[in-house]
């Protein structure tokens, strides 16, 4: 009963009559469209075509939109959508979430709105986990869509750029986040507007929607180039390093993942590499590398954090277990761990275009996801992205029985029980599936199983070339499968013959996550489609998470605590206790993200001026628009100093810029320096007058300048190229100062006030920069031209 006055209040049950009548409609329907030809049916894309470009929302077409893709896919796939499916297809239309349970289908639900919005003409884009998904997607589903009058592209890594424009013209393009995104930095760094791939972002629909959104939120997408950076020192940076303990050359806390480096370290380092004072200016670039050496050492963890694999660093995914292709760490992390490990290092990138997930998505017009675990972060969800959840009822009632979680107090003990549990299973029939949240964790529980005669199978990154068949036999009788996250989302576990009878899958969960919803998407491959299974966690207090809680409060429940002669905690509650710590730990991670979103922010705003001007530079017709608007702004920029110019030594840079300037313009454009010699830095209306007259002069230069002329097609590939320079350096400043913002905040200021400030000035700076040169060069040009 309370649990219904909950639903109640939050909406949920007038949302599902609401959707339960949209349902009925579309059923009402089916016989009516059952019945007409093949022809008729497709007439309806085109019909549905003119009523959304003259106004009617897309809401408003859900009911007959919907039974067209339903008989349509019973012929093409022959699979018909069920009632649930429908229901999720409207929640998507109208730009929110549906939660669906895993194995409900979601590919096939996909087709729903997809086709509504597709039918705008703007570009839908269905966004995978990875390409593997897409993929197999894109092959299922393009003949449904095909049928109704509507093309259909993929977007894979590695496509040439043709290639790619014809995948984002389709009305429907499938392919993953990250693809997007990086196409989106890419269209940022052409020199030619023929190069541009994708159309502006009108409907993104994201499978996984809380891990592409959330998960890998705090994951920037990067594009860079080589850096000059000296490799030579990580080597025997990192012997130096090696040495240091914890405590005595620096401090260590896990829950933040920071690292302070303390006398004695600084002590080191000045003595090994023969330095006076490692914190002087002149040594930034060595303290960085020491500081990230030091990262590589005490946070970055082998078989967790990365693999050895073929000379190489390769990243594994914490959310998905898989390995991030292509994907290195940044500003010299990679370079430490591959000294670390003792691989080839190779040369360390520097940044030229970077966004995260979070800002991207944020680009669409519309935006809408699915998933089995969207719940545990719906307000996260409202807060960041306006995207409300809405829960799908399943198709087939749900007989999985989720057991209580057992905490012991050891690692040991856990372990015992483990192998226990699982060896009573086996002798059962019954397949296992035991979750681990790592490659180390998952080796280490297979010796033990060993040990006890228990044949497995190991599923994690370093196997991954045989998921598939691994994958295939899970379900089977007496198979056991160890696995990391890579069981997790979009893993489809059959059953055997004879399975269902035995209770079907169990799982075995050995720690929490960091974030409940992967939790539930481990539960998620037991019971799928009214299968029966059950779940169960088994944990420590020993176990990773805990790292992270507070130690006062972690040691007074210890001290309390009581267990049986097996070691499993009976009292104080335990089970309320370990899921405190993971709640107090999801907040800790989403604290984090938003505290990314705000410096985000800040350099998204930056980002989409320097994109602004980018973008007019490739499609204006007339060049000497732009020029003429940095001639204004460098002008108004200097008259809006003079006033402020005092005898004060802090006014003197401002003032020699000045002087400069006029010289420069005076020699570009007159070949006269009279106006510079006769200056007096004093007199501010001098001054004035003199900025007035070279640049009066070097707009009297641009307006003779035909606007045909073929010099402006230079002077377009040099304002491009000038920015894009100008932007990286920029990027590279912004980093260092977000590097500083946590010291900051100990001065009692709002650091993201004064990051915001420091953030601003810079681009500032930099803005004048570039325009400064791009004045000069055009002016070059002109002078080379009457020189001629």
């Amino acid at each position: 009963m309370l649990e219904s006055i909950k639903k109640m209040i939050s909406g949920e049950i007038i949302e599902l009559k609401q959707l339960n009548k949209i349902v009925n409609k579309i059923n009402s329907l089916e016989e009516t469209f059952a019945q007409k030809s093949d022809t008729e049916l497709k007439a309806y894309t085109d019909k549905f075509r003119e009523q959304l470009n003259n106004g009617i929302s897309p809401e408003e077409l859900i009911i007959e939109a919907f039974a067209v893709v339903r008989e349509a896919s019973k012929r093409v796939l022959g699979m018909r959508h069920y009632e649930s499916q429908l229901m999720g297809g409207a929640v998507l239309t109208q730009s929110q979430i549906a939660q669906m349970q895993t194995g409900e289908g979601k590919t096939l639900v996909a087709t729903l709105p997809a086709y509504v919005m597709a039918a705008y003409g703007k570009g839908t884009h269905i966004i995978t986990a990875n390409e593997y998904l897409a993929t197999r997607d894109y092959e299922q589903m393009k003949p449904l869509f095909e049928f109704l009058g509507l093309t259909v592209g993929l977007n894979v890594a590695g496509l040439e750029s043709d290639e790619k424009q014809a995948a984002y013209n389709s009305d429907i393009t499938y392919g993953t986040g990250t693809e997007f995104g990086f196409d989106y930095l890419r269209d940022h760094m052409i020199q030619s507007k023929d190069q541009l791939v994708q159309r502006p972002l009108f409907y993104a629909l994201i499978d996984e929607v809380d891990s592409i959104l959330i998960d890998e939120a705090r994951t920037p997408l990067i594009i860079a180039g080589k850096s000059n950076a000296s490799l030579n020192l990580f080597p025997i940076m990192h012997m130096v390093i090696d040495t240091f303990e914890d405590k005595k050359e620096y401090d260590y806390y896990p829950e933040t993942k920071q690292i302070v480096l303390l006398d004695k370290g600084a002590d080191k380092l000045e003595a090994a590499f023969g330095i006076k004072n490692v914190y002087d200016s002149e040594h930034r670039e060595f303290m960085h590398i020491a500081m990230q050496s030091l990262r590589a050492k005490v946070i970055m963890r082998k078989d967790v954090d990365y693999i050895v694999k073929d000379d190489k660093i390769q990243i594994v995914d914490p959310y998905t277990g898989r390995i991030m292709e292509g994907r290195t760490y940044s500003d010299g992390l990679h370079q430490a761990i591959e000294a670390k490990e003792k691989v080839s290092i190779k040369e360390e990138n520097n940044t030229q275009a970077s966004i995260t997930i979070q800002h991207y998505f944020r680009l669409y017009q519309h935006v809408s996801g699915m998933t089995g675990s969207a719940v545990p972060s719906k307000e996260e969800f409202w807060e960041t992205y306006s995207l409300r959840v809405t829960e799908i009822p399943t198709n087939k009632p749900n007989k999985r029985i989720d057991m209580d979680t057992l905490v012991y107090l050891t690692h040991e003990d856990k372990t015992k029980r483990i192998v226990e549990e699982t060896k009573k299973l086996h002798e059962t029939g019954r397949p296992v599936l035991i979750g681990t949240t790592s490659i180390e964790q998952s080796e280490l529980l297979s010796l033990r199983l060993k040990e006890a005669g228990l044949e497995h199978n190991i599923l994690n990154a370093k196997t991954e070339e045989d998921e598939a068949a691994i994958i295939s036999n899970a379900g089977q009788m007496h198979k056991i499968m160890l696995a990391t996250n890579m069981a997790g989302r979009g893993t489809d576990i059959l059953l055997g013959d004879g399975v269902a009878e035995l209770g079907g899958l169990h799982i075995i969960g050995t720690e929490l996550h960091s974030s409940a919803r992967i939790d539930m998407q481990l539960r998620g491959r037991s019971g799928r489609q009214g299968d029966p299974g059950s779940t169960q966690f088994i944990v420590s207090l020993e176990d990773e998470l805990f790292y992270y809680y507070d130690e006062e409060e972690f040691a007074r429940y210890k001290n309390k605590v009581k267990s049986d002669e097996t070691g499993l905690i009976v009292s104080p509650n335990p089970t309320k206790f370990v899921y405190n710590v993971q709640k107090v730990i999801e907040g800790i991670h989403f604290s984090s993200r938003s505290h990314l979103l705000k410096l985000d922010e800040i350099n998204n705003d930056q980002q989409k001026v320097i994109y602004s001007y980018r973008e007019r530079a490739l499609h204006v017709e007339n060049m000497k628009h732009l020029i003429e608007k940095a001639l204004q702004e460098r002008y108004f920029g200097f008259v809006q100093e003079i006033p402020e110019l005092n005898s004060e030594e802090s006014t003197s840079s401002i003032l020699n810029e000045i002087m400069d300037e006029v010289r420069i313009m005076t020699m570009l454009t007159t070949k006269d320096d009279s106006k510079f010699t006769a200056l007096d830095p004093e007199n501010k209306e001098q001054l004035t007058k003199a900025l007035e007259s070279v640049y009066n002069q070097s707009f009297e230069t641009l307006e003779s300048i035909d606007s045909k002329d073929e010099s402006w097609n230079d002077i377009q590939a040099i304002y491009i190229e000038t920015l894009d320079r100008y932007w990286i350096t920029h990027l590279d400043n912004l980093h260092h100062l977000r590097e500083g913002i946590s010291i900051r905040g100990y001065a009692q200021e709002d650091p993201y006030r004064l990051y915001s400030f420091d953030a601003l000035d810079l681009f500032n700076k930099m803005i004048n920069s570039f325009f400064r040169d791009v004045i000069r060069y055009y002016l070059q040009v002109q002078v080379t031209k009457d020189m001629e």
